[in-house]
């Protein structure tokens, strides 16, 4: 497993943020065609957020299960070819372009996907039944958990685990009726086309040189099939609710910090395991992405932990990780780190140690440099050791944020490039694409030069977010060619 790859550049949109006729974009024909599209701008990386089970809030970062996929990504064209479907199953539904409503979509894709489960045990499609097997033998470690806890909260009304009745909670024997069988069975289903629709989108991602960037939270949500699975593995009280729960002290985004609310790892217990549960869920990333970029790095050298009850992140403190024992515990199972490291926010020198001393690349965010020229997110001050990113999905749009950046910052920015604003988005697409940095990284958003209302997220706001869909053929024309141009003066090229 290489960790080391040339000077490079590449584009962040998530899977769901691609066009298509379904109200969401999914891994199917759309993908497909964004693929060859950063094939043809000479790109390297597809950067995305994790694709796992959303609930509350539709957030990639509040998943059911870090395992699992999305079954929304998945692709009704795909089920129709793979004789799952009919062609008529998917007709008669239509969908606006704009952003997904994700009350419709997922009560849409989920329909099509059970019934592609009855066509299945029905005997359509009878060349999957061997591969189906295959993968239930090969998901064994956590597919039945799972497919039993999203069958659980079916029945339950979507109701959180921690809410459900207590012999359910705590996963006593005899608890899981037998009537969830044909439920969970439709779940297990539901990951198998998800990750035979993934792979055949990899495999589509090699043939053409591109590769994938990953994204794993350091923390799981509360309300998920790995903290009622294994609760030994976090900070729970005897009712197995959290003790602490996490966040960020006050910063950038936010004047009370981020109470994100997920549990705290119990470290201790965890690395009594070798930290097997870690092992296993990045090697399960791997399979589906190239590199990974560990959201909230610096939560391995110390995290804010809160007591539970509070309401916001104020009243914290750091509480120190794993370190060091836990990356060389994961290289010596995966054979190698190709990870960068999220080191953004309140960051101490020992998170900086530990990055270099992985030698890991960390993230420069140009939005974050003009306030000085010391500011070691402006590019003369780069090790050649990063990723450089004009924003990322917390931020506004490059133009949005020129639109309300201190008037201060505008001065400097104006004196460091020479330039007036008036095209910013491409002026920080410029600066990334010139710098020193290994790789550079822009959200499609600012190659597309859109404004604040097509940001993807606005941290600290629980609804109303990860929305955003790209236009059919929006890179097409100026904006793609303008991207070759700046990859090839820049030596950013691949192939």
């Amino acid at each position: 497993m290489s960790d080391r790859f040339p000077r490079s550049s590449g584009l962040l949109l998530h899977p769901t943020s691609l066009p298509g006729p379904y109200g969401i974009g999914d891994v199917g024909p759309a993908a497909h065609a964004w693929i060859d599209t950063l094939a043809r701008a000479r790109q390297t990386w597809w950067q995305i957020l994790p694709v796992g089970p959303t609930g509350f809030g539709d957030s990639p970062y509040q998943s059911f299960s870090t395992f699992a996929g999305n079954l929304n990504l998945l692709s009704p064209d795909w089920m129709v070819r793979d004789g799952l479907l009919s062609p008529d199953d998917v007709r008669g539904r239509t969908f606006p372009a704009g952003p997904v409503d994700y009350e419709a979509v997922t009560q849409f894709k989920l329909g099509l996907a059970r019934l592609a489960w009855d066509h299945f045990r029905s005997g359509w499609a009878g060349y999957l039944h061997d591969p189906f097997d295959a993968f239930q033998f090969e998901k064994r470690d956590w597919l039945g958990d799972y497919a039993q806890f999203m069958a659980i909260k079916d029945t339950q009304g979507g109701k959180p685990w921690y809410d459900w009745p207590p012999e359910l909670v705590r996963r006593d024997k005899g608890a899981a009726r037998s009537e969830l069988a044909d439920r969970a069975g439709f779940y297990k289903f539901g990951q198998f086309l998800f990750f035979r629709q993934w792979q055949e989108l990899r495999n589509h991602a090699r043939e053409r040189g591109i590769k994938l960037i990953g994204d794993v939270p350091i923390f799981v949500s509360p309300d998920s099939a790995d903290v009622w699975a294994n609760p030994r593995q976090y900070l729970l009280d005897e009712s197995l609710r959290p003790k602490v729960l996490a966040g960020v002290p006050p910063d950038y985004f936010s004047r009370t910090g981020q109470l994100w609310g997920n549990p705290h790892y119990d470290w201790d217990a965890m690395r009594d395991t070798g930290y097997a549960w870690w092992v296993a869920r990045l090697r399960a990333t791997f399979e589906l992405v190239d590199v990974v970029r560990i959201d909230h790095f610096r939560g391995f050298v110390a995290a804010w932990q809160v007591p539970a009850g509070e309401k916001t992140a104020v009243k914290g403190q750091w509480v120190p990780g794993p370190g060091i024992d836990f990356f060389t515990r994961v290289r010596g199972e995966l054979g190698g780190l190709p990870l960068i490291a999220e080191d953004l926010g309140d960051i101490t020198p020992d998170v900086f140690a530990l990055r270099d001393a992985l030698q890991l690349p960390g993230m420069k965010i140009l939005q974050f440099a003009f306030d000085g020229p010391k500011n070691p997110f402006l590019p003369h001050n780069y090790p050649t050791k990063c990723v450089t990113y004009t924003g990322t999905h917390d931020n506004d749009t490059t133009r949005g944020w020129w639109a309300t950046a201190p008037e201060h910052e505008k001065q400097f920015f104006r004196k460091y490039t020479g330039r007036d604003g008036s095209d910013i988005a491409w002026d920080l697409i410029r600066l990334g694409w010139a710098s020193v940095a290994d790789w550079t990284i822009a959200p499609v958003q600012d190659v597309l030069d859109l404004p604040t209302e097509d940001r993807m997220n606005l941290p600290g706001t629980g609804q109303g977010n990860w929305r955003w869909r790209m236009a059919d053929g929006a890179l097409d024309g100026p904006a793609l060619e303008r991207l070759i141009e700046f990859t090839e003066a820049y030596a950013r090229a691949r192939g």
